[in-house]
């Protein structure tokens, strides 16, 4: 599936609040996409929630896994090495087919340089093939690094990771949402969308995590975050 980008779309890239992107692709999606696969994802949602998967996750305080995966190109990126540098501002995103995660993804994009600028670094995570995440930091002409975590080995230290249900499974095969063929992996996990901001020796300064991927944090408190912590 391909998820237009805003640039591709309009002249000019869409600043408003990603909640007003968002709100506007669940519109979209309430008109088009029937009703009773509409309950299907609404369900698997639900289920995740009564798991309190979001309330799991390495929390505030706590020392973030160190990681060293490929990025859009197949070049090696390190947390250390980002790290040594500054903070650094971890998204973990679904993939290329998630509607969600390309508003967010572009969004994000809109401000990298006011992260730069307050001392941090800004990459995505996602279980997609290296080629997928190629594909999308091409079209959507990102700049920042997309990392490949394959087989969610990252996501899982962090909490995040689940199990898509066999009955999502056949709704996402009807949309060819083909998990394994875009992540090169058999196991149909994905991790539920989180952002994490982390210090210089890798704590963890701020965790948000939602069960619900129709939802994600503003980047502009993103930026007033780093902003804050970065004044002397």
């Amino acid at each position: 599936m391909k998820w237009r980008s805003l640039e591709e779309s309009a002249p000019n890239a869409d600043t408003r609040p990603l909640r007003e992107i968002l709100a506007e692709r669940k519109e979209l999606i309430a008109k088009y996409v029937p009703p009773e696969t509409q309950a299907i994802h609404a369900r698997a949602v639900a289920e995740l929630r009564e798991r309190h998967l979001a309330k799991n996750i390495l929390p505030v305080g706590a020392k973030a896994p160190e990681f060293q995966l490929p990025n859009h190109d197949g070049k090696m990126v390190s947390s250390a090495d980002l790290l040594s540098k500054g903070r650094l501002v971890v998204c973990f995103i679904r993939g290329r087919w998630c509607p969600f995660c390309v508003g967010q993804m572009e969004a994000m994009n809109l401000v990298v340089s006011e992260i730069e600028e307050a001392g941090a670094a800004l990459v995505a995570i996602s279980p997609q093939t290296v080629k997928q995440s190629f594909f999308m930091h091409d079209q959507h002409r990102l700049r920042f690094a997309l990392l490949s975590d394959a087989g969610n080995q990252v996501s899982r230290q962090f909490g995040l990771t689940y199990r898509v249900p066999d009955f999502q499974q056949a709704v996402y095969r009807r949309a060819f949402v083909n998990l394994p063929f875009t992540n090169g992996h058999e196991s149909w996990e994905l991790p539920i969308p989180a952002t994490y901001i982390l210090d210089r020796d890798g704590t963890a300064l701020h965790a948000s995590a939602n069960e619900d991927y129709t939802e994600r944090p503003e980047p502009a408190g993103i930026v007033k975050f780093l902003q804050e912590r970065a004044r002397p």
